[in-house]
């Protein structure tokens, strides 16, 4: 068989031929020039002038993280449509997904994630060449449905999909409630749960059959364990009740008290305070920082090094204790209405939650034991009895990809469920409604 090519293709130089092996050599040699004249000059074309070669990359290669980054969004895009798919059904049919452990639960409890969450926060770390950078995060913003628009700087200023992440917004994109009487949303997200919690030891559902305690969640708090024997007190409960629960806050109590002698004063005043709660899910395309709800002072922060399950709808129904489980850093603190706590869980590929108020803090370090037994890391913050003050809309926090922020906080209440007293706070919001940072979760009336 004769092979033909075109006479002005020059496929192989004019002075090569097969008869030998010098000939063969030099065919080599000129395809490898060739190669890199080529690679050169395309480099030189999309540098755009720069001088940083750190952005720049190599215009011809792509780099791994990019080409396992692109892969990524497809799989995570072809699995949250059809993850969202029956999440609607179901929805419109009224139905509730009830808690229901599958193998795929226990098969997540041996793999190394925190490992994995760490290599891929390498791979998010990467440089991403200039001229790549907008192709790339807007096929994530196809698949994530999130808003170009409001992003504070160009896509080519964002060196790494890490960057993209934590990306601040225009000024103006998420205006706070001015309403003093009401509690913002510190996140974009999808409302999963809230309500009204009886005491510090109630339960909060992570679905439908399954349940986790506020105390498990926030750690062994003061300010929670007072408040549970204020309301043991309110109840008429009995005495033994309230020395057990003094009894396991004893020491964490004498730490704060010593250091913040305002916090019993402040929880004297407000007798009459319910405790409220309320779960946010971030998607992998929302807005990924936190901000603060409402003014008040963090006076305490803790770091719980768990595991790192995934918490997306499919692993609230299958994962036991999954808030509870996973990597979380709580800030606790008090606000004038009480008790106020944000807890920011991490998540699979999500082990880095960044703190504004303390940059010095590391999460999803190796740790040296495999049994995620270790007690969390207690912070308290300075000044003593005032820690950081924090206003309405301010940036608190920030964690890649998506995960879930849990609020636990105290807010006014009536003696009785009978009466519809008018300073009661009251919820603004259902179950799965869409919120923005900014926007009233609650409000009440003085």
């Amino acid at each position: 068989m004769n092979f033909r090519f075109p006479r002005n293709d020059a496929v192989f130089p004019p002075y090569l031929h097969f008869a030998n092996v010098h000939n063969r050599r030099r065919l080599f040699s000129w395809y490898v020039k060739h190669f890199r004249t080529t690679s050169q000059a395309r480099a030189s074309l999309s540098g755009g002038g720069s001088s940083s070669s750190n952005s720049q990359g190599n215009a011809f290669l792509v780099p791994g993280a990019t080409v396992a980054t692109l892969l990524m969004l497809g799989v995570l895009h072809a699995r949250r449509l059809y993850d969202d798919k029956k999440v609607e059904e179901a929805r419109e049919k009224g139905i509730e997904f009830k808690f229901r452990p599958d193998l795929k639960a226990t098969f997540l409890r041996i793999l190394p994630l925190r490992s994995i969450s760490r290599a891929w926060g390498f791979l998010m770390s990467v440089d991403i060449p200039v001229w790549l950078r907008p192709h790339v995060y807007r096929a994530w913003a196809r698949a994530f449905h999130s808003n170009l628009e409001e992003a504070a700087l160009p896509l080519e200023e964002y060196a790494s999909l890490r960057d993209f992440f934590v990306r601040t917004l225009k000024e103006g994109c998420r205006p706070i409630n001015p309403n003093p009487y009401s509690l913002v949303s510190p996140v974009d997200g999808t409302i999963l749960r809230f309500g009204k919690l009886n005491g510090a030891g109630a339960m909060i559902d992570q679905v439908k059959g399954f349940s986790y305690s506020v105390s498990s969640l926030l750690g062994a708090s003061p300010l929670l364990s007072m408040l549970a024997e204020k309301n043991t007190e309110d109840d008429g409960s009995t005495i033994e009740q309230e020395s057990t629960q003094r009894e396991q806050s004893k020491k964490s109590w004498w730490r704060i008290s010593l250091a913040s002698p305002k916090v019993r004063e402040t929880i004297s005043e407000c007798p009459m305070k319910g405790l409220y709660y309320c779960v946010i899910y971030l998607k992998p395309g929302d807005y990924h920082r936190i901000h603060s709800p409402v003014d008040w002072n963090v006076l305490v922060r803790r770091h719980f090094s768990g595991r790192l399950f995934p918490v997306n709808e499919r692993a609230t129904r299958t994962i036991r204790n999954l808030y509870v489980e996973n990597e979380r850093v709580v800030l606790e603190g008090l606000w004038q209405q009480g008790f106020m706590a944000i807890a920011a869980v991490g998540a699979t590929n999500i082990g880095s939650i960044e703190l504004f108020i303390e940059p010095e803090l590391r999460t999803n370090r190796p740790r040296k034991k495999l049994i995620p037994s270790e007690p969390p890391e207690e912070h308290l913050y300075e000044p003593k009895g005032v820690g950081v003050m924090l206003k309405k809309g301010d940036e608190v926090a920030a964690f890649n990809m998506g995960s879930t922020v849990v609020l636990v906080f105290q807010a006014p209440t009536s003696k009785s469920p009978k009466n519809n007293d008018a300073s009661e706070f009251e919820f603004s919001i259902r179950r799965g409604d869409k919120i923005r940072v900014g926007e009233a979760l609650g409000v009440w009336h003085a």
